[in-house]
């Protein structure tokens, strides 16, 4: 095989409605090549396709068009290869309330062929810090403990490729670094993980390599330091104690908004950062400062960067 973990090419999947009216294009033909070894980051809002590109690779999803292979193995032609050499941790937390961690996870082991002696149950319990509650019911657990048994669940048959999808959605801090943890531990082996997030600090910091998808179309995918280049503003967000109705003259030559009759939001560049020239605009406006901070550029502002420069609909 070649050098990547995942390839697709021209992935394409259309959800019939009735009579083909309400036929819904989830994804639009996509190229994606994913390297062995990255830890590559996925991201997108909800309903851009990201769920669906990771449920055709899973074999839950039959795509319209196209091709996607896994480890060199093509998902149509060997799907049974393919699917042995990924690992996925869905975002529901599904599971059969009467069985306990470790019956989970030797059930999983025994569908995907792995014999006793090779099963690492106690050694992927141990890693997931749920060891002792190995003989627990599931439903005695917590969502945190549900998440952690997932990622479990499917590393069972060690598959080269993990597909997290929204990890960390709804998980505590505490819960969320030991996740990250474990997982860095995985890709330092050599695992190649895939990693949907809604949450940029944890793609900025986590991968080498990041693709955004919004409505069915990859817009963006290049290395995560050349990507971070392009998202060139902040906000800051102004409080004033005087009730306003628009956005004063002064402020007018930045990309100010009034939130509510308290709060100015004013768009700047993050190369030129200057924040001095917004507070002496809003000086010379007559206004009375009762507190700022600045945000940084969300991932529905850097959608609206990517989409407005490469002419694709936001």
């Amino acid at each position: 095989m070649g050098k990547n973990a995942i390839e697709i090419k021209g992935l394409k999947k259309v959800y019939k409605g009735r009579g083909g009216a309400d036929d819904k294009l989830a994804l639009k033909g996509i190229d994606l090549n994913i390297p062995q070894g990255s830890m590559f980051g996925l991201l997108g809002p909800n309903g851009a396709g990201k769920s669906t590109t990771i449920n055709i690779l899973a074999g839950l999803v039959n795509k319209s068009e196209g091709s996607a292979s896994i480890w060199g193995f093509d998902i149509d032609e060997h799907p049974r290869n393919a699917r042995a050499n990924i690992g996925i941790v869905p975002q529901e937390l599904m599971f059969d309330a009467f069985f306990t961690p470790r019956e989970m996870l030797e059930v999983q082991a025994g569908m995907y062929g792995v014999p006793k002696a090779e099963r690492r149950t106690e050694e992927l319990l141990k890693a997931v810090h749920l060891l002792d509650k190995a003989d627990a019911y599931s439903r005695s657990l917590s969502g945190g403990m549900k998440r952690r048994l997932l990622v479990a669940k499917a590393l069972v048959h060690n598959p080269p490729v993990l597909v997290l999808d929204e990890p960390t959605a709804g998980v505590d801090i505490e819960l969320r670094q030991q996740l990250w943890d474990y997982v860095r531990e995985l890709h330092a082996r050599g695992t190649t993980v895939v990693l949907t997030t809604h949450y940029l600090e944890e793609a900025e910091e986590l991968c080498d390599e990041i693709a955004i998808i919004n409505h069915g179309d990859v817009v963006c995918c290049e290395p995560t330091g050349q990507l971070l280049k392009r998202i060139d503003e902040k906000e800051v967000l102004i409080t004033v104690s005087d009730a306003l109705k628009q956005v004063p003259d002064a402020l007018k030559q930045f990309k100010s908004t009034l939130r509510d009759p308290h709060h100015l939001a004013v768009q700047i560049s993050q190369a030129d950062a200057n924040v001095g020239a917004v507070l002496t605009a809003v000086q010379m406006a007559g206004l009375t400062i009762t507190d700022i901070k600045t945000e940084e550029t969300d991932l529905e502002d850097i959608f609206l960067q990517l989409t407005s420069t490469t002419g694709e609909a936001a």
